[in-house]
């Protein structure tokens, strides 16, 4: 499917990929409306920050992903739909998980609903790497099993399993989308590289942190969003899953020291319990699959891990955005 000047929809456009994706949706000549979660500040996240010219060219919609009325409405006369909006935090789906069956099944069941209903051409349904589980095998297939090892995860299973039965029951133009291990400018500071560079740029000595021995598959987050674009390009995947992922893999306390020495060298780990997830709930390992994603699409990895990294320390510099988080609490 050619993407240029088709109306597309982007759920969680304020957030931190969504707002990547909307200006890459932007630069392929894309028509978008932005839906964008309503707030009594009439905040739009980060799409506060960008420039006046920019912000002209957007259509911006003020809803809940949980109203499917609100969905309905946003969702009127839109050939594409990019559903990103979702709760992310896991230690919060811990205390509050009925929150996350709302927002991230019930809101999915809305789109694809409205998206039925509707006959919109194309639905790319957001899922994540944490559905997998810590890795059975390496590297994580679309084919792996799934293992709900939080609240969260398992309601991201639930969106997967909505989503995908909309595809069979009603032959909806569905693909599920699965980000690994995104970061880069404007992460939410609950995030281990936000946290780590935060406590850094803020002049922080001991840097506090969970577990190190976990691994990740880290994916700057504008190949992230181009990901998504070459998906919805490729008819080839609709009613499959599909992973966006660099097949590689980073301890926890690999890349924390790979920052300390980017930033400060005389800094050190210190661990602190409370940041600490259960045992059994915990992703050991993730370690993801690309192939195919690059047999289906012209989708490459641009971003090395050094290279994002460096970017993403050079946006945390500018005091402006720094400002924005608070390296001295644990965020949840």
């Amino acid at each position: 499917m050619d993407l240029k000047g088709k109306k597309v929809l982007v759920t969680g456009a304020d957030g931190f990929i969504g707002s990547h994706l909307v200006e890459r949706l932007l630069d392929e000549g894309c028509k978008v409306k932005a839906f964008v979660y309503y707030n009594s500040f009439n905040s739009w996240g980060w799409l506060d920050s960008f420039p006046k010219e920019k912000l002209a060219q957007l259509e911006v919609f003020a809803g809940d992903v949980r109203d499917p009325n609100g969905v309905r409405t946003a969702m009127k006369d839109i050939d594409i739909v990019f559903h990103l909006a979702a709760l992310i935090a896991i230690p919060f789906s811990y205390h509050s998980p009925d929150s996350y069956i709302d927002t991230n099944v019930k809101g999915t069941l809305n789109i694809v609903q409205a998206a039925k209903d509707l006959g919109t051409a194309r639905v790319l349904v957001t899922s994540t790497s944490e559905v997998y589980g810590t890795a059975q095998y390496i590297p994580i297939d679309e084919k792996h099993p799934r293992q709900p090892q939080s609240p969260y995860s398992a309601s991201k299973i639930g969106a997967d399993c909505i989503a995908e039965s909309f595809y069979r029951s009603f032959d909806l133009p569905l693909t599920i989308v699965r980000p690994f291990n995104t970061f880069g400018p404007r992460q939410s500071a609950r995030a281990v590289i936000p946290t780590i560079i935060t406590q850094l740029l803020n002049g922080k000595e001991e840097i506090k942190l969970g577990d190190l021995i976990p691994t990740r598959d880290l994916l700057f987050v504008k190949d992230t969003a181009n990901g998504f674009v070459e998906i919805a390009k490729s008819d080839k995947l609709i009613g499959h899953d599909c992973n966006i992922a660099t097949q590689s893999e980073i301890s926890v306390g690999d890349l924390a020291q790979e920052l300390i020495n980017q930033i400060n060298p005389n800094a050190k780990i210190m661990t602190d319990n409370e940041r600490l997830r259960p045992e059994k709930s915990e992703v050991f390992r993730l370690y993801g699959a690309n192939a195919k994603i690059q047999e289906y699409t012209n989708w490459k990895q641009q971003y090395s891990l050094k290279d994002g990294l460096a970017d993403t320390i050079e946006w945390f510099k500018d005091k402006e955005n720094l400002k924005q988080y608070k390296a001295d609490i644990y965020n949840i």
